[in-house]
């Protein structure tokens, strides 16, 4: 699963509010569909610019990213490795095509689960859980630092400073 860090978080966020707001959400389109609006987000080209790359191949999302080579200096696969470098895997990224990543899932209310991978109010739905779920990891890794902290603070005040007698 992506990194839970603020940035991965505000995209996410981002993206689901631009998706909210297109009137030209296409879930065929490589530039419009649910990864091309993320991909919009991280890498600033725009949606022809996307499905340009996207189409030097053949396939949609899932299939590009099957075919995913880092280094074949091929347009679609430097914008896959973008992704990639800004913390999400490849398999996040096929989650997202496909509403499909059952951690996501389970934060959803068990009736609204049933997600439709190519509805924009689902996408959106989606997206945004999924910034949740990561804040919610976030929060809990601070606050098990936080907790660690206090432990190791507990533990240093529970030694007495005996004077030596030597």
């Amino acid at each position: 699963m992506a990194q839970a860090k603020p940035e991965i978080i505000e995209v996410l966020r981002i993206t689901a509010t631009k998706i909210e707001a297109s009137e030209s959400y296409q879930w065929g389109h490589m530039g419009l569909c649910n990864c091309g609006f993320l991909a919009q987000q991280i890498t600033q080209l725009t949606k022809a610019q996307i499905h340009t790359r996207a189409m030097q191949r053949h396939g949609d999302w899932s299939e590009q990213l099957n075919d995913y080579c880092p280094t074949s200096g091929l347009p679609m696969d430097d914008l896959i490795s973008d992704l990639i470098s800004y913390g999400f895997d490849s398999t996040d990224l096929k989650h997202l095509e496909k509403l499909s990543d059952g951690s996501v899932l389970r934060m959803l209310p068990l009736e609204q689960r049933n997600l439709k991978h190519n509805l924009k109010k689902d996408v959106v739905k989606y997206v945004r859980t999924w910034a949740n779920l990561l804040e919610e990891q976030l929060l809990d890794s601070i606050h098990l630092n936080l907790e660690e902290e206090d432990m190791v603070k507990a533990e240093a005040n529970s030694f007495v400073d005996y004077p030596s007698f030597v």
